[in-house]
């Protein structure tokens, strides 16, 4: 039976595959702690500025992470293939904060703030999302377990705080703007995720030697997740709502160990 299980069942028990799924996962949790870490520098609010910092330090736990993953195999990063760089993609459809202007020294405004947190609003639904399905895949793999559901947890921390540091920003006069970027944000990121999947699958497809039927249902599933969030399933990427655990990223780190993954 061919269930989202098993497919990362098969990536796991492969070590190119499993090479290329860490690769590509830390370099994309790495480019988010490079991104948040030049954003606190170029944030004058001291209230937020140590919020964003503790973002972009859990980002780069999570890249430490899954690089340890691969040193567990024996396995080095590989380079991320250019259409499942999630990170520039978005960046190329002119969502989030361009990386030339994040190595200015220019601090940032009110609005680019407003653009940060809504680029990290939508893309922090997502990993919330993914990781969640990442927990019930390999729940009971004790390789990978702890390392999942500790991301996780952060993933959901994340996305707590956008939520709260944006309707803090919303009652403070931003509210039109934060719904059009939202909006805009979460259109370019579904289209985004997308391509990112087709790209993945194919590459995944190619390595484990998937029949033509798998690889035709893997990428008809992709299809169908896009319409669907096309239609509908953008909605939830664009509410916002208090989170029941307030000041998210504003208490200390757990005491979480990086090693023994």
């Amino acid at each position: 039976m061919l269930s989202t299980r098993s497919l990362f069942d098969q990536i796991y028990r492969n070590d190119e595959a499993y090479q290329l799924f860490c690769s590509i996962a830390a370099g994309g949790e790495d480019q988010g702690g490079w991104e948040n870490e030049r954003i606190e520098a170029l944030t004058t609010d001291p209230v937020l500025a140590p919020k964003i910092a503790r973002h972009g330090a859990d980002e780069r736990k999570h890249g430490r992470i899954f690089t340890q993953l691969l040193h567990k195999r024996g396995l080095e990063k590989v380079a991320v293939p250019a259409a499942a760089d999630y990170c520039m993609l978005l960046e190329r459809q002119g969502i989030g904060l361009a990386h030339e202007r994040l190595r200015s020294e220019v601090p940032l405004t009110e609005r680019e703030i407003v653009i940060y947190l809504v680029h990290s609003r939508v893309t922090e639904q997502r990993a919330s999302e993914q990781m969640r399905q990442l927990v019930k895949a390999y729940g009971d793999n004790p390789d990978l377990a702890r390392a999942m559901r500790m991301i996780s947890a952060d993933e959901d921390n994340h996305l707590a705080y956008c939520h709260e540091e944006l309707l803090r920003l919303a009652a403070a006069g931003h509210g039109p703007y934060i719904r059009h970027a939202l909006a805009h944000t979460a259109k370019g990121e579904i289209r985004t995720h997308r391509d990112v999947g087709l790209a993945v699958s194919a590459a995944m497809a190619r390595i484990l030697r998937w029949p033509r039927w798998q690889l035709a249902v893997v990428m008809a599933g992709l299809w169908a997740l896009y319409l669907y969030d096309s239609v509908i399933g953008w909605r939830r990427m664009v509410r916002l709502r208090m989170p029941e655990r307030r000041n998210a990223l504003g208490a200390p780190a757990p005491p979480h160990a990086e090693h023994g993954f």
